[in-house]
């Protein structure tokens, strides 16, 4: 069992930039691949980007590619979301998942939320106009 605490939201104004951390815990961090994804009102859980276990493969969503930069510690068993040029529509509450992967899966990562087994409580940013 993988428990998963998110930090770093909150409320900022657009154009500005901030970090979201992820923190592991009750698992062995360095077997899973990470994921960000978010959530607005109203709207589906979205993948925001991921990264494999090694740290070597990322993926972006098109609407962040550019902004977000995903990065993660595995003596730390933390995963990190840096994002900049924050939009009002980045507002959402945003999710940490760990995804387990196969032995000779270490560059694998997923965009699919089915492929995430362990999530996070959420936390909110909301970004001001």
């Amino acid at each position: 069992q993988v428990h998963l605490v998110e930090s770093g939201g909150g409320l900022v104004q657009a154009g500005d930039s901030l970090r979201l951390s992820c923190a592991a815990s009750g698992g062995t961090f360095s077997s899973y691949a990470m994921g960000w994804f978010r959530q607005a009102p109203g709207k589906v859980r979205e993948s925001v980007a991921a990264i494999s276990r090694s740290g070597g493969s990322l993926y972006y969503a098109d609407s962040v590619k550019g902004r977000f930069t995903i990065s993660r510690d595995n003596a730390k068993n933390t995963v990190y979301i840096q994002m900049s040029s924050l939009k009002p529509e980045d507002t959402a509450v945003y999710y940490c998942a760990a995804a387990p992967t196969p032995i000779y899966g270490n560059t694998y990562f997923y965009r699919d939320r089915n492929d995430y087994r362990y999530w996070g409580q959420g936390i909110q940013v909301t970004v001001s106009s």
